[in-house]
């Protein structure tokens, strides 16, 4: 074996009843090195590295640490070994400091290890020296008393990496780690990435993002259907390359984007404050949502996307201000007067897509059928087909299996029983099956493999052609840039610009969203 192999996989295979995860997977890494994981939603990726940081035990197969045969029943067992793995979504304390957080769950004889110290008592004072020492040799910029409350994202995920760092890990595993970044914050992490692999770390990257496999990686690992597909340099390969292994076929990776025609003003948002219990979510918004065109809203996770569009919905009440539906009559509707159900048959359409996807529109234990139904559909004279056969929910439900390749043994599963990525495309598909006047896309291909996602681009471009005001939230800047028309960007519920998306850039886009809105005007 090469000395400088630190990580291998041999023959790993993994079964979920009749379902086969992982086949025979064979994979080797070197001391200092970053792979990239790519494949489509199913491929196997989160299920090979749940076996490596010891979530899933093989069914067969061996793992191999430095050259010695490695057990990992547990996570807490792959710490032993040095292993790692950095969740998508973040596992922390809120109410506690960054340094409580790091020290949690350790006994006192791991503590007294990881300190060097066999007489070491629980002492917060120790735990942070050890916690600037490692902030120091990688340039981690976190205040250790500070409380993850308090914190932006990408703090927390300084203190997910500080805190696996902090057990002595030499293996990290980071699945989808610049999902809720800014282009800045990408920027420091991989400046962090890079400083770690110049100290011998060895990183894995779960991500759908292309351009970043491109940048940060050294290798390229592409899983198909539980398979190796193949592992490649990154200097050698190209994005068409490495799609056509992921999906197994050509890709066009353009986002048709077509010109905005004759615009008419569907939504009018005038001044609009909301609050929740705590705090003001959003303050002084003012927004024209126009027909023939997709408007992007940008920002930072916490920003006040998710507030604005459940607004419009109708699921949040109104503090201050107005908005006001314009109907085929060029009538003013006042929204705030209206339920969500009114609301919805005016052709105001909320497709979002939560961590919890189950947690809006679907309801885990029914059918697909059954969650199509869920919704009531408008005739239309449009043969697309999302909208044929609206009185059958069933033949639906087939046509948004088929169009949006959405893995299920049959129709009539459990939606709780299919992929999280599967799980989306039938809410998503649902949504715009409505043919909405307006339709607000949050977030509808988080997760999403790339060739799937590209489905979910098309069809939004669809219903800009056919009239639709499409509002679209995402956290790929790539994307927004690509597919709309207009980018409005949120900062702490205010807005701080809105920019023509053909003509901006990422960088002031980023600046956009981490820029001091006081005593600012907003408006298009």
């Amino acid at each position: 074996m090469n000395k400088n192999i630190t990580l291998e996989v041999k023959n790993i295979t993994k079964k979920f009843g009749d379902v086969i995860a992982l086949n025979d997977i064979s994979l080797a890494l070197e001391k200092g090195e970053i792979l990239a994981l790519l494949g489509e939603n199913g491929s196997g990726k989160t299920s090979l590295m749940n076996v490596i940081a010891g979530i899933y035990f093989p069914d067969n197969g061996e793992i191999f640490v430095n050259g010695e045969k490695a057990k990992i029943n547990s996570p807490k067992e792959a710490y032993k070994y040095k292993i790692g793995m950095i969740h998508q979504h973040y596992k922390l304390i809120d109410v506690f400091t960054a340094v409580e957080n790091v020290v949690l769950g350790l006994s006192k004889n791991e503590y007294r290890e990881l300190l060097g110290n066999p007489k070491a008592k629980f002492n917060l004072k120790e735990a942070e020296n050890r916690m600037n020492e490692i902030s120091a040799a990688f340039e981690f910029n976190i205040n250790p008393r500070k409380k993850v409350y308090n914190m932006a994202i990408s703090e927390k995920q300084t203190l997910e990496i500080l805190k696996v760092l902090f057990r002595g890990v030499d293996i990290l595993i980071l699945d989808e780690p610049t999902a809720v970044l800014t282009p800045q914050e990408t920027k420091r992490l991989f400046k962090v990435l890079r400083n770690m692999k110049e100290a011998g770390k060895t990183i894995i990257i779960i991500t759908h993002k292309l351009n970043e496999v491109m940048e940060i990686s050294d290798k390229v690992a592409v899983l198909r259907k539980g398979e190796l597909i193949g592992t490649v340099e990154t200097s050698k390969t190209n994005e068409n390359e490495l799609t056509e292994m992921m999906v197994g076929k050509k890709i066009d990776l353009n986002i048709e984007r077509s010109e905005v025609k004759n615009p008419q003003i569907k939504l009018l948002i005038k001044n609009l404050t909301v609050r929740n219990e705590e705090r003001v979510v959003l303050s002084n918004i003012n927004l024209n949502v126009r027909s023939h065109e997709i408007l992007g809203i940008a920002g930072i996770a916490g920003s006040g996307q998710k507030e604005l569009l459940e607004t419009i919905a109708g699921l949040n009440k109104i503090e201050d201000g107005e908005i006001c539906f314009i109907n085929d009559k060029n009538e003013e509707v006042d929204l705030k007067k209206l339920s969500p159900t009114k609301i919805r048959n005016l052709g105001i359409s909320l497709s979002f897509v939560p961590e919890d996807r189950l947690g809006m529109g679907l309801v885990g234990d029914f059918n697909l059928v059954d969650n199509v139904m869920l919704r009531s559909y408008r005739n239309n004279s449009n043969k697309h087909f999302l909208t044929t056969d609206k009185k059958n929910p069933t033949n639906l439900t087939k046509n948004i299996v088929e169009e949006l390749e959405v893995v299920t043994p049959n129709i009539k599963t459990q939606i709780s029983k299919l992929s999280g990525g599967n799980v989306q495309k039938v809410l998503v598909g649902r949504e715009i099956a409505s043919q909405p006047k307006v339709l607000m896309a949050a977030y509808p291909v988080r997760g999403l493999d790339i060739n799937s996602s590209y489905l979910i681009y098309n069809l939004l471009n669809e219903q800009k052609n056919n009239d639709a005001a499409v509002i679209y939230v995402g956290e790929d800047l790539d994307v927004i840039l690509a597919l709309c028309d207009k980018i409005a960007v949120l900062c702490a519920g205010k807005i701080t610009g809105i920019v023509d998306a053909r003509t901006t850039t990422k960088e002031e886009i980023g600046l956009l969203m981490t820029k001091n809105t006081e005593n600012e005007e907003n408006g298009n």
